[in-house]
């Protein structure tokens, strides 16, 4: 059996969101059909924000690239790595290399051979900054190189010695085809031109924005052709809708929350609850004139209870745990000797008597679509009225709140919603908080924060490392930026119809590790 659970890159813009309205017409126009031998229908709640492997980081986007592409390497749980595309790697002595050779009996799914070009062709796009995934292949400044030995082999050349070279440069990097894309004009985009051509189980059939995506068994798969022929993502951006096409056999399988398993018949469906390392937080734009200030921020989290939102969210804590740092529970380097933030009304507003603010006006983003962020964003407005601050809730779609809280400078939201899954390896983080960062939608910009990530990622021997990241979490916590919420479990429902979910790896962010396991019973 495979393992369960891996880590790979970091994702940290939240899910896609479409209006509830539309994911009624979802239910009913749709033509895929569940109850289809042939078929697994598995419902999602938004559109990928990109379709695009060289730059997509939503969830839906990375599930879709899981299903059409492959890694040249994957990440497990446990920080071990499993070869993919890879036959096997080697790190040079000094450091200053990877060479990785390549499986030669990969074909992609239009039948043509995979070789060192398609390798050294990903890695040249996804080294350029402008499209939006290159913070990975740089070190000190300095981008990492690619040579091609032979057909079958690829060096990676790095500029300096970096610790968490391997994790950064070759996993988790979906590997795309050079016949296909060489002359793609634009690798920034969030859908290119060409029609999707993968190494994964599956192979693209047809997108329609709002309904579905459909995708069928790609018969060049190197581990197999799938046991199940088709595969359909069904977008419906309503919790209530889609729980309801789960009851009624129009989905197979969807995410559900810890209050909707009550009203599941366990004769018909199973649920599985997996960790996914996950960080959900509420984050401050430290570049707005009204949070600026580091006491005002500091306030802001010293009048908030996590408690009371993960008890209402997820009920039971057998589906969530409460992380303090910026890193999730279960990481190898997680400290909690950081800043709390424990609710004290009173010392949240000496904070902001010392700051000399009053009245103090917020507007919060979220995704409306998600029933655990309207909790939260229900309760935050509640905690901080308590201490005289008034929050006006900016509920809508995710992906336009993150495009814009990506934007430099913007201060169109001060408060937003969020969550990130990452790798193992702390320095995977730094896009997200060190300045320049492709994922810093927090604004900061930190002397000692950068520095503390530019230690850290040069850093080999483990207790050093773990000293410097111990004050990077303390220092982070003190920026009060960001408030991390909740590391909470994944639950996925499946109709009882569909067998091997263990045996496919239940892995965060991509669902499934390999589809290809799943099969339907007649």
């Amino acid at each position: 059996m495979k393992k369960k659970l891996f880590t790979g890159l970091l994702v940290a813009a939240a899910v896609l969101a479409l209006t509830a309205c539309g994911a009624k017409e979802t239910a009913k126009n749709s033509s895929s059909k569940a109850a289809d031998t042939d078929t697994f229908t598995y419902a999602i709640d938004g559109d990928p924000s990109s379709t695009n492997p060289i730059n997509t980081s939503d969830r839906w986007g990375l599930t879709l690239t899981n299903f059409l592409y492959s890694p040249l390497i994957r990440v497990e749980a446990d920080g071990s790595y499993v070869n993919e595309l890879a036959d096997s790697y080697e790190i040079a002595e000094d450091g200053l290399s990877i060479t990785v050779k390549l499986r030669q009996d990969v074909k992609w799914s239009d039948g043509e051979a995979f070789n060192a070009d398609d390798v050294i062709f990903t890695y040249q796009q996804k080294v350029k900054e402008e499209n939006g995934n290159a913070d990975g292949l740089y070190i000190n400044g300095q981008p990492v190189t690619f040579e091609k030995v032979d057909d079958y082999t690829v060096k990676f050349v790095l500029s300096a010695v970096s610790a968490p070279a391997l994790d950064n440069i070759v996993t988790e990097t979906y590997i795309i085809p050079e016949h296909v894309y060489n002359d793609e004009p634009d690798f920034s985009v969030s859908q290119l031109t060409n029609t999707p051509v993968g190494t994964g189980p599956y192979k693209f059939v047809d997108y329609k924005h709002g309904q579905y995506i459909k995708l069928e068994a790609n018969e060049y798969y190197y581990k197999g052709e799938p046991e199940i022929d088709n595969l359909v993502l069904r977008i419906i951006t309503s919790a209530d809708t889609r729980k309801v096409a789960l009851q009624t056999g129009e989905v197979d399988a969807s995410f559900v929350l810890p209050s909707d398993i009550a009203d599941l018949d366990t004769n018909t469906i199973t649920t599985y609850a997996y960790t996914e390392n996950r960080v959900g937080y509420l984050g401050l734009n430290t570049s707005t004139t009204e949070l600026s200030d580091v006491r005002v921020r500091q306030a802001i989290l010293f009048a908030l209870n996590k408690d009371e939102m993960n008890q209402a969210a997820y009920l039971d804590k057998e589906y969530y745990e409460t992380p303090y740092s910026f890193l999730p529970v279960a990481n190898p380097y997680a400290t909690e000797e950081v800043e709390k933030y424990e609710q004290n009304i009173e010392k949240a507003k000496s904070l902001l008597a010392e700051a000399g603010v009053s009245d103090l006006k917020l507007n919060l983003g979220f995704n409306s679509s998600d029933p655990a962020q309207t909790l939260q964003a229900t309760l935050i407005q509640e905690q901080l009225a308590k201490v005289g601050i008034t929050v006006e809730l900016a509920g809508g779609d995710s992906t336009a709140l993150f495009t814009e809280l990506r934007k430099e400078g913007s201060t169109t939201y001060k408060l937003f919603l969020g969550g990130y899954i990452m790798g193992n390896d702390p320095d995977q983080y730094a896009r997200l908080f060190k300045a320049g960062g492709a994922s810093n939608y927090f604004k900061l910009n930190s002397d000692t924060i950068n520095g503390l990530f530019e230690k850290g990622a040069v850093e080999l021997d483990k207790t050093k490392r773990e000293a410097i990241y111990d004050d990077l979490q303390a220092a982070l916590a003190d920026e009060a930026a960001i408030y991390p919420i909740v590391d909470n479990k994944k639950i996925l429902a499946v109709n009882n119809r569909v067998q091997g979910v263990e045996e496919a790896g239940l892995v965060p962010i991509y669902t499934f590790e390999d589809p290809s396991y799943l099969t339907i019973e007649d």
